[in-house]
């Protein structure tokens, strides 16, 4: 069966989405894996199957994936990414899409000018608080951030400091399920630098969720008002993360079609 695919990105943060509207597509962790390898595979920081929802929430089911085949709750580029093709496919109209993750339903709205904003939802701040990351030899407090998934936010002198990040940070106490880092500078009032390692994956070039966790954390320290704005400059570009006066944070930012083609069935074997 032949099994087509686009390759899409927000911010550089990369995803093969797999249109799998009747939901025959059953993948492992190791197809997932051979299909991001930038070698062996088509390469990207993961993979969005695109599914109808069967719970009926939503028309949609964004099904992510890391690039080691594990299954994640939710990803802020990743579901800008999903939207977009929706809208280019003729599946959904230009506007607002509702859009089912393992996170619950996410409003996803797409602007005149290329833009695309997600309702992500409200972030908590779990705790504990006293967190630590280590990583080349240096240690820095961090701060934990849930918005729909875990994130550890370390405030940071340079961001050269954080090293290649080849291997995953050191954090304690350990996240059972793992945990995304957060290395963030600030880089004048309401503007931040973020580079980060996700659970999964690596350092990516970006990481949606990863902003909205940045940028609640800074907003704390800062003690910004309840409905704020804040830009966030990460290696593959900008994003703009808001936070609403009920709570819920806005995370806007391009998502870009790149190629489409079809799987080879040995990626699929």
């Amino acid at each position: 069966m032949a099994v087509p695919f686009l390759k899409g990105h927000g911010t550089e943060n990369d995803f093969v989405l797999l249109p799998d509207l009747d939901d025959r597509l059953d993948l492992t962790p190791a197809q997932v894996a051979l299909i991001c390898d930038r070698r062996a595979g088509v390469g990207a920081d993961g993979v969005l199957r695109v599914a109808r929802d069967a719970t009926g929430e939503a028309p949609w089911f964004m099904d992510y994936r890391n690039a080691d085949g594990s299954a994640a709750e939710m990803c802020g580029n990743g579901i800008r990414v999903f939207a977009r093709y929706l809208v280019d496919a003729g599946l959904a109209d230009a506007g607002a899409v509702d859009i089912n993750t393992r996170d619950g339903v996410k409003q996803v709205h797409l602007g005149d000018r290329g833009e695309v904003t997600v309702d992500m939802g409200t972030a908590r701040f779990p705790g504990p608080d006293d967190i630590t990351v280590a990583v080349n030899g240096h240690v820095w407090p961090a701060t934990s951030v849930d918005v729909g998934n875990p994130h550890a936010v370390v405030f940071v002198d340079l961001l050269a400091n954080a090293g290649e990040l080849r291997l995953p940070p050191v954090v304690e106490p350990a996240y059972p399920d793992g945990v995304n880092v957060e290395f963030v500078v600030r880089q004048g009032d309401r503007h931040l630098g973020m580079r980060v390692h996700e659970r999964g994956v690596g350092e990516t070039r970006s990481c949606g969720t990863g902003a909205c966790a940045a940028m609640v954390a800074a907003a704390r320290a800062d003690g910004a008002p309840p409905a704020s704005s804040y830009i966030v400059d990460v290696p593959g570009g900008r994003l703009t993360v808001a936070t609403r006066a009920d709570g819920h944070i806005e995370l806007t930012g391009p998502a870009v079609i790149v190629a489409s083609g079809e799987l080879a069935e040995s990626l699929l074997a």
